[in-house]
């Protein structure tokens, strides 16, 4: 009782401040619980979204800045906007109806659509697979030390990565190896660009109607919505066992993770313009660490070679298993990093062959800033199949239900598609017109 009729001015004066610290601090743990939850569940959609920051995205950016310097900001930020929708469209297939994009196409289309979808994703991943263990040799010439002593250990380390271990695993290895893109955020401020000039390229709209500008938006956009990228993140959701429950933290996660990976992407072709922006497009991976000399000194090699070498790594699993995720779905077999060889030899059969080809033909004499953004060029003349598969699945609402796209969503998303083939069919053209002597 005497409690209760405790009127001493000092515990008037405390009851307040303690009322407002009770008040906060369930506000505060709910805080801290989403974040720990994001935290969580980050996963397929970063790990998708970062790969394409990878090898050929690298010096596809780096040449966009050194050709254009910020002329393609804009273009980016449209870039952006399609691959958070595209990434949301694939990691809500697979949370929703724990099936993959492989086997979804082969469920809903016919088979020789279906035969279509993956001949694509091999077509544009072959190259690619290539490129990425290019970069990892590359990254390492950079520093001294030759391509052959180094390509055939790294290819042992991804396949031993993904064949002897589960899928939560390998997904937090792949998470430390984004990492290494905060090696560029950290070139750009030290390049001390003309923010002004970054601010106004960022929100004015900036095109040129010539050919090497349209190349290059194309490569863009073939190296930041890559096919490879909704094959996996639908494919990772459902190895990692998903629910609908899970949804709203997996469309976090690929939010997120698009965003991030754009973000990165504008780092490097601003580091890049800021460095030599209007010299012309990058002859070689040696070229594009020298340009950052002038704003990181003699660490310019090591901080590009330090992004390009975790950049080509993880594609370098993620790319090869997105194929071997669309085949095993394609075909109804068994298809899951968790699987033995014995349980799953197709699935990993595949990523094998895929790791074997890339490792061998990357220790060849190639070129590697032409072959990285002509196979971007590739990826996104390819792109706009997959993600007329991607709409139409989405857009069903005997696949998804409720969950299926909105009018709004559904017109916004086909704006996407649209112009995403718009650009490649006037690459196209113009190709054509370049071989027969017109363009």
């Amino acid at each position: 009782m005497t409690r209760d009729l405790d009127t001493r001015p000092d515990a008037d004066a405390s009851a307040p401040e303690e009322a407002r610290s009770s008040a906060a601090a369930p506000g505060r743990r709910r805080g801290l619980r989403r974040i720990a939850a994001v935290a969580m569940v980050a996963g397929p959609g970063l790990v998708a979204a970062n790969a394409g920051n990878d090898a050929a995205g690298i010096a596809t950016y780096a040449s966009a800045g050194s050709q254009f310097t910020y002329g393609t900001l804009f273009f980016m930020v449209l870039v952006t906007l399609a691959l958070v929708m595209v990434q949301e469209m694939a990691v809500r297939l697979g949370a929703h109806t724990g099936k993959g994009l492989g086997a979804l196409i082969r469920e809903q289309f016919s088979l020789r659509l279906t035969a279509l979808a993956v001949f694509c994703l091999l077509l544009a991943n072959t190259g690619l697979v290539v490129s990425e263990f290019a970069g990892i040799g590359a990254a390492f010439e950079l520093l001294g030390v030759p391509k052959w002593a180094v390509i055939p250990p790294a290819a042992v380390l991804l396949w031993s990565l993904v064949l002897f271990g589960s899928y939560k695993w390998a997904e937090r290895i792949f998470l430390v190896m984004s990492l290494a893109f905060f090696a560029y955020p950290v070139a750009m401020v030290m390049g001390h660009p003309d923010w002004g000039q970054v601010g106004e390229h960022l929100v004015i709209p900036h095109l040129e109607p010539s050919k090497d500008f349209i190349l290059l938006a194309v490569a863009l956009i073939g190296t930041t919505v890559s096919p490879y990228m909704q094959f996996y993140a639908a494919a990772g959701v459902v190895d990692r066992g998903a629910k609908p429950a899970d949804y709203k933290l997996i469309r976090a996660d690929a939010v997120l993770g698009a965003v991030f990976a754009c973000v990165i992407s504008l780092t490097i072709i601003i580091a890049t313009a800021s460095a030599i922006g209007g010299t012309g497009p990058l002859e070689s991976a040696a070229e594009a660490a020298e340009a950052l000399k002038p704003v990181a000194g003699h660490g310019a090699e090591l901080l590009f070679a330090f992004g390009l070498m975790g950049a080509s790594a993880l594609a370098g699993a993620v790319v090869p298993l997105s194929a071997s995720y669309a085949i095993g779905e394609a075909a109804g077999v068994e298809r899951s990093v968790s699987r033995s060889f014995r349980d799953a030899p197709l699935f990993l059969g595949v990523f094998t062959a895929q790791i074997a080809l890339g490792a061998v033909v990357a220790l060849t004499p190639v070129d590697l800033i032409q072959l990285l953004i002509g196979t971007q060029v590739l990826q996104g003349l390819i792109s706009p199949i997959v993600l007329v598969y991607l709409l139409a699945l989405t857009n069903r609402r005997s696949v998804l239900g409720e969950a299926a796209n909105s009018p709004r969503y559904r017109v916004v998303a086909t704006i996407v598609v649209v112009g995403v083939a718009l650009m490649s069919t006037i690459l196209l053209g113009q190709t054509v017109l370049g071989w027969v002597g017109i363009g």
